[in-house]
C-alpha cells in the first residue's frame, strides 16, 4: 500500500511516500522538495557481524546526472567513483543517525540514497539525511526516533530555511542542523564571523522547523505501524564483571593518568593484559573480545568519572584549559607559504600554493558548471598515530576534515584575489582536534604566502561529558575524550566571529543551552589561540613569494575579447607561446596574465594592451606599412588595427607617387587623425613629422573632428 505525508517548510511541500518504489529494501521512500526527489532505502543482514566492536553501518549517496537532464562530463557517459560533493552528503546522513541506533547492534546495516530528480533550486543533500531517516524509521530495523533536517541561510539579516541555490550565493550563513524534536543530533556549515548569540537563534529556528518534520514522520509510522526487532544485550557473567571492576578498582585511574599519549596507551594495554591473565585464571573459559568490552567500559566510565567528580582530564588539565602551543612559519625554503601547528600531541604542517586561474578546480553539479578558486586538502597518515595501513587515496573522514577547514578559512579569503590557492595540510601528529589544527596552521600558511586575510582563522574542538542532569564542557578535547564522551563540537573564526561548525553527538540530541554554554567557551578558547598565532605573525606577508606566479589583472570590452583569443584561439595562443605567459580571459572582460618570469609578464602585457587598445585621436604611432595602393598606403599602427594614409597627408609637399615616399614593410611614424563611424582610421605622416613628441601648437588648438559617413566613398578611399 502506498503511504504519503506531508508539511510546508518555507511555502514549500516536502512531501513523502512509500510502498510504490523498492519493495524489497527492508525500508524505502521518496522525499520531495521543489522538484529535487531523492530515492531512500535501507536493508540490513540477517545475522550480526561478528568480531566487530562498532556498529557497521554504511552509507551510500548518489547523484544522477539524469536526474537533471544531462550527460556525465568527460570521455566516459556514465557515473564512476563518487564526487566529493556526494562524500561529504554520504557523511551528512551518516552521522545523525549512528547515534539512535541501540548500542551493541551489530548487524550490517546500508542505507542508498539516490538522486531521482534534480531542478536548478533545491539542494538534494538535506533530503538524504530525511529520507535515509524514514526508510529506517519505516522498517524492521531497531530505529525508533523521527530525524529531521533542515539548512538555514541568512540574507539582510532574514533567516531563510532551505535556501535556494541563487539564495545561498547571497547568504551569509551555510548552516544544516539534523536533530529530533527535542534535541540538536548534528550541526554543519558556515558563516562569514557571525556572532555566537546569532548562530544560537539560527539553531532556533532550525528547530522549529525540525519539528514539522518529525511530526510529519511520526504520521508515517503510525500508518505503516510496523514491528520493530528487539536487541537483546550480550549477557555477561555478573561475577566475571564484579571480578573486573575489583582488579581495575585501584589500577584503572593511575594509567588514564600517566602524561603522554603513547605512555598512556602503553600502561592502559599493560593493564589490560595482566587483567586478563588474572581473570582468566578464575575464569578459563572466557574470550578477550569479552574482556576487552569490560576493559573499555570501565575506562570509559572512569574517564567520565575523574571529568565529573576531580574535574581531572587524562592529561591532568583543568575542564577549560587548552593544551601547550607552538607556531612557527616560513619553515620551507621553496614553498610559497608554510607553518608548523602544535597544540599538545597534534601537529599539522600547512604549505601554501598559489596559481593562476587556469588552476582552479571546475566542478560540475546541479546548479551547473562551477570553479574553486581555493582549496584545502588534509591528510591524515598511518604514522600520525603510530600505527600500519595501506594507502590509498584520501578517505572520507580525510575529506570531511578537509572540507570543515576549507569552509573555515575561505570566508575570509577575498572574494575577488587573483590567485588560485591550494592549501595542504599533512597531520604529522595525532590526538584530537587535528582538522582543527589544520585550520590554524592553514591561517598563518596562508599569511606566509601573502594571502591577504583580514584577520588571522583559529580552530578548537570541545567536548561534553553528561551525567544525571550535569553536563561538563571540556574545552580542547584529546581523542580519548572525543572517545568517551558525548560530543565533539568544532568552531572555528575570528576575533570578530565564527566561520566554520561541526557538531556531533554520541547521545541521542544535546539540549540548546548547553550548546550556548560549549559556544562561549569555544570563544574564549579560540581568542587565547589567535592571541599565540598574531604573536608569531599577525598579518600577510606584504608580497607573495618569488616562487610564486606573478599576475597582473586588467578589464578590457567584452566586445574586444573576440579579438584578443582571435579565430581558434590562435591569436592568444600565439601570444602565450611568444612571451611563456599563461593568460585567462572571463566573459566580463577580466583578463589575468600570469608568469614567473617579470620580463615575460610585461611583454604579455604590453601584447594584450596593443590588442585590446582603442585608437586615440591626435596620437602619434609607429606602423608598418602593409600595402601601397595608388591613393595612399595602409599602415598597421596596433596589431590588428590598421589605418589610411592618403597621399595628400604623405609629405608637406605634393607627392607624386606613394611609392616614392613608402613601400611594404617601412616604419613609418603617423599621427591618427580621425576615425569615421565605420571604424575607419584616417592617419597622417605630414601631421607627424612636426614632432613625434605630440601635437603642433595649431592642432592642438582644434579640437578632434570625426568625419561624416559617405556612403559613395569606396572601402579604401
Amino acid at each position: 500500500m502506498v503511504h504519503r505525508v506531508s508539511t510546508k517548510i518555507n511555502g514549500k511541500d516536502l512531501i513523502i511516500e512509500t510502498g510504490k518504489i523498492a519493495k524489497q529494501a527492508h525500508g524505502s521512500c521518496t522525499v520531495q522538495y521543489g522538484d529535487t526527489v531523492v530515492l531512500c532505502t535501507v536493508t540490513c543482514s540477517p545475522e550480526a557481524r561478528e568480531g566487530v566492536d562498532f556498529f557497521p553501518l554504511t552509507v551510500d549517496y548518489r547523484e544522477k546526472t539524469s536526474a537533471a537532464g544531462m550527460f556525465p562530463g568527460g570521455y566516459i557517459k556514465r557515473e564512476g567513483r563518487p564526487t566529493e560533493k556526494e562524500i561529504l552528503t554520504m557523511r551528512l546522513t551518516d552521522r545523525p543517525l549512528r547515534p539512535l541506533f541501540p548500542s551493541g547492534f551489530r548487524k550490517e546495516v546500508q542505507i542508498m540514497n539516490a538522486v531521482l530528480s534534480a531542478d536548478d533550486e533545491n539542494d538534494p543533500d538535506i533530503l538524504s539525511v530525511i529520507g535515509a531517516a524514514v526508510a529506517c524509521l519505516i522498517s524492521p530495523l531497531p530505529f525508533v526516533t523521527p530525524v529531521g533536517c533542515v539548512r538555514i541561510g541568512r540574507i539582510a539579516g532574514k533567516w531563510i530555511v532551505n535556501p535556494t541555490y541563487a539564495e545561498e550565493n547571497q547568504s551569509d550563513l551555510d548552516l544544516v542542523v539534523a536533530g529530533s524534536a527535542d534535541a540538536i543530533i548534528m550541526v554543519e556549515g558556515s558563516a562569514k564571523e557571525m556572532s555566537e548569540q546569532e548562530m544560537l537563534e539560527a539553531l532556533s529556528v532550525a528547530q522549529e522547523n525540525i519539528k514539522l518534520i518529525t511530526a510529519m514522520e511520526e504520521e508515517l509510522r503510525a500508518k505503516i505501524n510496523i514491528e520493530k526487532e528487539l536487541v537483546v544485550a550480550a549477557t555477561i557473567d555478573p561475577a566475571v564483571t564484579a571480578a573486573v571492576e575489583e582488579f581495575l578498582r585501584e589500577k584503572l585511574e593511575k594509567s588514564i593518568l600517566v602524561k603522554g599519549k603513547k605512555n598512556r596507551e602503553e600502561s592502559l594495554r599493560g593493564l589490560f593484559q595482566e587483567m586478563c591473565a588474572r581473570i582468566k585464571e578464575q575464569f578459563p573459559d572466557l574470550d578477550d573480545p569479552t574482556l576487552a568490552e569490560l576493559f573499555g567500559k570501565s575506562e570509559k566510565k572512569k574517564v567520565r568519572q575523574l571529568v565529573v567528580d576531580k574535574g581531572l582530564r587524562a592529561d591532568g588539565r583543568r575542564v577549560d584549559e587548552i593544551r601547550p602551543i607552538s607556531c612557527e612559519v616560513a619553515i620551507l625554503p621553496r614553498t610559497h607559504g608554510s607553518a608548523l601547528f602544535t597544540r599538545g600531541e597534534t601537529q599539522a604542517l600547512a604549505i601554501t600554493t598559489l596559481g593562476t586561474p587556469q588552476d582552479a578546480q571546475r566542478l560540475e553539479a546541479y546548479e551547473g558548471e562551477t570553479s574553486k578558486c581555493f582549496m584545502l586538502h588534509y591528510n591524515f597518515p598511518p604514522f600520525s598515530v603510530g600505527e600500519v595501513r595501506p594507502v590509498r587515496g584520501p578517505a572520507r573522514r580525510e575529506i570531511g576534515h578537509g572540507n570543515l577547514a576549507e569552509r573555515a578559512l575561505a570566508g575570509v579569503i577575498p572574494k575577488d584575489y587573483m590567485y588560485t590557492v591550494r592549501v595542504v595540510s599533512d597531520i604529522l601528529e595525532s590526538n584530537g582536534s587535528s582538522s582543527m589544527a589544520s585550520v590554524c596552521g592553514g591561517s598563518l600558511a596562508l599569511m606566509d604566502a601573502g594571502v591577504p586575510l583580514p584577520r588571522s582563522v583559529a580552530g578548537i574542538a570541545m567536548g561534553l561529558v553528561q551525567v544525571e542532569g550535569r553536563a561538563i564542557i571540556l574545552s580542547d578535547i584529546l581523542g580519548s575524550e572525543d572517545a568517551c564522551g558525548d560530543m565533539d563540537f568544532k568552531v572555528a573564526g575570528t576575533k570578530s566571529g565564527i566561520t566554520a561548525f561541526q557538531l556531533d553527538s554520541k547521545i541521542m540530541g544535546i539540549r540548546a543551552e548547553v550548546l550556548g554554554e560549549a559556544l562561549e567557551k569555544a570563544r574564549a578558547g579560540r581568542l587565547a589561540i589567535l592571541d599565540i598565532m598574531d604573536a608569531v605573525l599577525d598579518k600577510p606577508r606584504p608580497a607573495v613569494s618569488k616562487y610564486a606566479p606573478q599576475i597582473v589583472k586588467l578589464k578590457i570590452s567584452p566586445e574586444k575579447i573576440g579579438a584578443l583569443i582571435g579565430p581558434k584561439g590562435k591569436v592568444i595562443k600565439k601570444i602565450c607561446q611568444d612571451t611563456g605567459a599563461e593568460i585567462d580571459v572571463e566573459d566580463d572582460g577580466t583578463v589575468s596574465i600570469s608568469s614567473n618570469n617579470e620580463e615575460s609578464l610585461k611583454r604579455a602585457l604590453d601584447e594584450v594592451n596593443q590588442r585590446t587598445a582603442d585608437v586615440e585621436i591626435g596620437k602619434i604611432y609607429k606602423g608598418i606599412v602593409t600595402s601601397v595602393v595608388d591613393f595612399g598606403a595602409f599602415v598597421e599602427i596596433m596589431p590588428g588595427k590598421e589605418g589610411l594614409v592618403h597621399i595628400s597627408k604623405l609629405a608637406d609637399y605634393r607627392v607624386a607617387k606613394v611609392s616614392d615616399i613608402l613601400k611594404v614593410g617601412d616604419e613609418v611614424m603617423v599621427k591618427a587623425m580621425d576615425i569615421d563611424e565605420q571604424g575607419r582610421v584616417s592617419l597622417s605622416r605630414k601631421a607627424a613629422l612636426t614632432g613625434v613628441e605630440g601635437i603642433t601648437e595649431e592642432e592642438s588648438s582644434r579640437p578632434p573632428r570625426r568625419q561624416q559617413h559617405n556612403p559613395h566613398r569606396s572601402r579604401r578611399d
